[in-house]
């Protein structure tokens, strides 16, 4: 895999993300731009920039006279998220198997060797999750039900820190890769009950393992 270029910003976003996830900042905790900016060897416009992502990503808030602090991960929230996804995400896949085409299907393959080769880069935690939404998204897109696709889009937006956890720390990119393969397979040979079974219990799996990464954590 070629290494892609990140500009300042995506640097800094991914080490202040980074510092969040594996709980080195901690809920309720300052995020100080000009410290940030000295650590990282950056000027205060990339950390600004990169907050203002990490806002959007649920990990980070703004405070009226504290600026920005470290959000909390709730387990709560990961039930809700995590349960929602497994309802919408099995209709759709169910929907979408009888029209998935095999150029759909090479696509899909396609992204499933990316996902190999990015377990050898240095980034692999960021790179797995945003080609792990291409993969799932692949296998969605012929159920042709754009809503439930934007809501599901949402869902997993609101969810990625949870998920970027989970590969990280909780060793979900080694346990999603067989799934992967299962659940491709299954939908290859049309098995629409099998292939939504193994997708439930690949999200739902996901969702306690960070329940419990969450309880040891705190």
């Amino acid at each position: 895999m070629a290494l892609t270029y990140k500009t300042r910003t995506e640097f800094v976003v991914d080490a202040i993300r980074e510092k969040i996830l594996k709980g080195e900042v901690k809920a309720g905790q300052p995020l100080r731009q000009a410290a940030l900016a000295e650590e990282l060897d950056v000027s205060r416009i990339p950390v600004r920039e990169a907050l203002l992502q990490l806002e959007a990503e649920g990990l980070v808030k703004f405070q009226a006279h504290k600026g920005a602090i470290v959000t909390k991960l709730d387990a709560s929230h990961v039930d809700e998220l995590f349960e929602l996804r497994a309802m919408l995400e099995a209709d759709v896949l169910a929907a979408s198997i009888p029209n998935l085409t095999d150029a759909d299907f090479e696509e899909a393959e396609t992204i499933l060797k990316e996902l190999d080769e990015a377990l050898t880069h240095d980034d692999s935690a960021n790179l797995w999750s945003d080609l792990n939404t291409n993969f799932h998204t692949c296998l969605y897109k012929g159920s042709e039900r754009p809503q439930t696709l934007d809501i599901i889009s949402m869902l997993n937006q609101n969810a990625s820190r949870y998920i970027r956890l989970h590969f990280l720390l909780a060793g979900g990119i080694e346990k999603a890769g067989p799934e992967h393969r299962q659940l491709i397979n299954f939908c290859k040979e049309k098995d629409i009950q099998s292939a939504v079974s193994v997708l439930k219990e690949h999200i739902l799996g996901a969702k306690e393992e960070i329940k419990a990464l969450l309880r040891k954590q705190d």
